[in-house]
């Protein structure tokens, strides 16, 4: 493993866990999101899976694993968990959930508990790459490593950007 990447509570929690990564650094752009990590790194931005963190009306927090590519269909989500609303946290609202920035969210390590939702055909791509839990640093996983980790529940609620 390259020793010059980040030390993150993402990186300690893959390793507490046995999952091997690779970790990847490339320059952080503000609101540069999927595209300007795959285009840096040589990607295809379908496999780059940003980590979203919304909320239901009540405020109550999860995370959202979507290919970099596509959008969450809120209402579809929504209703698939039983929840009148769902929206995007405020990024004060998300780094006080996870313990992390926004652009440099990880679905591991998070600060406190929460569900977990994964886009379905996000396990038919045999490598995956999420954030590190630093902006600009990404960690390429199997997507069976982190099922077995994380046990999201998966969903299917993939749409094409407006």
């Amino acid at each position: 493993m390259n020793a010059k990447h980040p030390e993150t509570p993402a990186t300690r929690a893959l390793r507490h866990e046995r999952i091997a990564f690779a970790p990847l650094v490339y320059t952080y752009e503000d609101h540069g999101g999927t595209r300007v990590a795959a285009h840096a790194l040589n990607l295809s931005e379908h496999a780059v899976i940003k980590t979203l963190v919304m909320e239901n009306e009540q405020g109550k927090p999860l995370i959202v694993l979507m290919h970099g590519d596509r959008d969450v269909a809120v209402k579809k989500l929504a209703s698939h968990i039983g929840a009148k609303t769902i929206h995007p946290c405020t990024p004060e609202v998300a780094q006080k959930h996870t313990g992390y920035q926004v652009g440099g969210t990880s679905p591991f390590g998070l600060r406190k508990s929460m569900p977990i939702y994964l886009e379905r055909s996000i396990l038919d791509l045999p490598l995956i790459y999420v954030n590190g839990g630093k902006r600009g640093f990404l960690v390429a996983i199997h997507a069976h490593d982190l099922m077995r980790s994380l046990q999201p529940e998966t969903v299917a609620v993939a749409r094409q950007p407006d």
